[in-house]
């Protein structure tokens, strides 16, 4: 977990989860993932297909494990 000053004084929590899925994401489900990028508050999608999993890096004081989670499953993506 890292806190980062913002430019405007304002603290953020970036913390970095990463989750495990079942089925390889299609182009359907891999273009509304490119639509959580425009999440207020997430950070960074990095996928890691040989362990079939995703990490995601969020803002802590805007989001939580469970909406994230919620979001990615939204997707059509195949969390385990």
């Amino acid at each position: 977990m890292r806190v980062h000053e913002g430019c405007r004084g304002l603290r953020m929590t970036n913390v970095e989860i990463s989750y495990n899925y079942g089925m390889s994401p299609d182009e359907a489900v891999m273009r509304s993932i490119d639509n959580i990028r425009e999440v207020y508050g997430i950070r960074r999608l990095k996928f890691n297909q040989q362990a079939r999993s995703v990490a995601v890096e969020y803002d802590a004081t805007r989001l939580n494990a469970a909406t994230v989670a919620s979001l990615l499953r939204r997707t059509g993506l195949d969390l385990q």
